[in-house]
């Protein structure tokens, strides 16, 4: 059996309220500023959009721990996302070795039961977490808690000093607005066929995909859309995100790969950014991708400004 955690008695963990959106924004952005990258934490605006997601419940999915003056100083998110559990928190520096983190973390793997549960007999369970690289901290908690890193993941940028050069396309090659109530099924299909063999990948629904619109930062001018004639070639569905250009998701279907459509996309991007008066772009991938897109986007002059480890708790053996 387990050896229980003991938290500091000073220290009160308890189910999170509606109210304590803000506070647990400020916390996670406060850390990662601290820890040197603070891209991929959601903002308050788009932390209280996913609080509000069908099926996530606050008071039973997200826990703090709070100080005796009503301080919090630890948070932890738990997200049933498609194909995978998650988990999402962070410590305050300040309070570390105090027994917050693995606290949480035994609240994250009690409420992923009630999911363990509902699964199929034969399938296999397991909880993920993304944890900075310059977190030693956070590593070691992790490992002593069952997590094992399974994955990397870059935060690539690029900062412009001038205006991108004109793009050529290939030929026959069309980039086109997009409009949602036209589009929105065939990019939808696209995203699924361009990402089908990535790892961790799986299909979503039409309904599952159509929430990238709900997002605060959503922008259908800033999504680029390639048509070679009637047939979607490619996209890059864009947001600017606290203060800089996000390449949300970038992708070229296989019939127009190795034609320099992703490099064409992405300096195009760049320009419409530059245009918009945003200098800096970034966009997260996996360092292992199997296409080469980290090489492409080396190519358009990105480079790697951060990388995450994706730490893994296996809670149920089974297939994959």
């Amino acid at each position: 059996m387990t050896e229980k955690t003991y938290l500091d008695p000073s220290l009160t963990l308890r189910p999170a309220r509606w109210e304590d959106v803000d506070a647990v924004a400020k916390l996670t952005h406060d850390v990662a500023v601290m820890e040197g990258d603070a891209m991929f934490v959601m903002t308050a605006e788009e932390l209280a959009n996913a609080w509000k997601e069908d099926g996530f419940n606050v008071e039973r999915d997200v826990f703090v721990v709070e100080t005796r003056d009503g301080r919090l100083v630890g948070s932890e998110e738990f997200y049933n996302e498609p194909n995978r559990l998650k988990a999402d928190g962070c410590v305050h520096p300040e309070f570390r070795g105090l027994g917050i983190g693995s606290s949480l973390l035994e609240k994250m793997t009690e409420r992923a039961q009630d999911e363990i549960e509902l699964a199929a007999s034969d399938a296999r369970v397991c909880i993920q977490t993304f944890m900075n690289n310059r977190d030693e901290a956070g590593h070691i908690l992790l490992r002593a808690n069952g997590y094992s890193p399974v994955r990397y993941f870059w935060r690539m940028e690029v900062k412009l000093l001038e205006a991108p050069a004109p793009v050529d396309f290939p030929a026959g090659i069309e980039l086109r607005p997009f409009i949602k109530d036209e589009h929105a099924t065939a990019v939808w299909q696209a995203d699924n066929e361009i990402f089908h063999d990535h790892w961790g990948s799986h299909e979503f629904t039409l309904e599952e995909w159509s929430k990238k619109s709900s997002n605060p930062n959503f922008d259908p001018a800033l999504w680029m859309v390639a048509w070679d004639g009637d047939e979607l070639a490619g996209f890059s569905q864009n947001r600017l995100r606290q203060g800089i250009g996000w390449v949300g998701t970038i992708g070229v279907r296989r019939p127009w790969r190795n034609k320099g459509m992703g490099i064409a996309l992405l300096r195009h991007t760049f320009a419409e950014f530059y245009k918009r008066g945003t200098t800096i772009i970034g966009l997260g991938v996996d360092s292992a991708n199997l296409t080469g897109a980290t090489k492409v986007y080396e190519r358009a002059g990105m480079s790697v400004a951060s990388e995450h480890a994706l730490y893994e708790k296996e809670l149920k053996a089974g297939r994959s």
